[in-house]
């Protein structure tokens, strides 16, 4: 019998996920860029996450590109050559060109290596959204799943991956076009913090406005308790991630821990790429529940 063929995952740099995690489980990354005062970061060059706010918080407002053609041609290929089969856990299709330059490279090696197998799933999600997808092929690989069974099961089970966060300032949204000027004007006027959660098609969508920064937190948890579902245990991962406000992140913590007490949860800054359109302050938890 024919030894199964061993598969690496690849995602993209905006699944959020630690630096120690992604060396430990040989994750290949597929960088999104971004650009402040002329310059553009995210291969060789980067900021740490800490530097990139600061800058913001001090007016430099940044653009985001999505991955290079060439870049995931030379990744794909670089495994290819290894006798890889490659699965690739995608960036919403929604939120992002990145996915069809992903599906562009898979072709196009595929067509180089025949036996090679390529497959990609659209996460329709972002952030630690994605990367608890991630964080879960990689559990089902230990397991021993073929790539083709963790590829079907992301593909059933995407859309229980759930997404919700607030932000501090809503210009940064309203200048990535995902709320209007009016709402940004109104929202900040009247201290109103906008729930926002990534909806069934891997869009940004606000869900609900609440008064005031703490209940804007207090109110991720409790939409979180209410729509876990089948998936409610002490011990459920959770994932919190923040744009530079460890405080913030640390008082959720604890509000998930007073509920969850065994729960395993990951705590991570947003990195630029979806930084740049969240800004300074954002805060996202994220879940596995009964949908989004």
């Amino acid at each position: 019998m024919s030894m199964k063929k061993r598969f690496v995952i690849t995602t993209e740099s905006n699944s959020d996920l630690p630096a120690s995690y992604l060396q430990e489980n040989e994750i290949g990354i597929i960088p999104h860029y971004y650009n402040l005062d002329g310059v553009t970061y995210g291969e060789d060059k980067r900021l740490t996450d800490k530097e990139f706010y600061d800058r913001m918080r001090k007016g430099v407002m940044p653009t985001t590109m999505a991955s290079n053609p060439e870049v995931i041609h030379k990744t794909f290929k670089k495994y290819a050559e290894q006798g890889y089969d490659i699965l690739h856990i995608s960036f919403s299709s929604e939120l992002s060109g990145g996915y069809s330059n992903v599906m562009m490279g898979a072709r196009d090696i595929s067509e180089e290596y025949p036996e090679t197998k390529i497959l990609v799933v659209d996460t329709l999600n972002a952030s630690l959204g994605e990367g608890m997808a991630i964080m879960k092929a990689v559990e089902l690989r230990k397991r021993g799943k073929t790539i083709e069974e963790v590829a079907e099961w992301l593909e059933e089970h995407k859309l229980q991956f759930c997404v919700q966060f607030t932000v501090d300032d809503l210009f940064h949204l309203h200048r990535g076009g995902r709320v209007s000027k009016t709402t940004a004007i109104v929202g900040s006027m009247i201290n109103v913090k906008p729930i926002l959660y990534i909806n069934n098609k891997g869009a940004l969508v606000a869900l609900m406005n609440v008064r005031g920064r703490k209940k804007s937190l207090i109110t991720l948890v409790d939409n979180m308790l209410a729509g876990m579902g089948q998936y409610y245990s002490k011990d459920a991962t959770v994932c919190v991630v923040h744009g530079d406000v460890p405080g913030d992140a640390q008082f959720v913590v604890d509000l998930i821990k007073e509920k969850l007490p065994d729960a395993k949860v990951v705590v991570n800054s947003i990195g630029p790429s979806i930084g740049a359109h969240s800004g300074p302050g954002a805060l996202g938890i994220c879940y596995m529940g009964d949908h989004r």
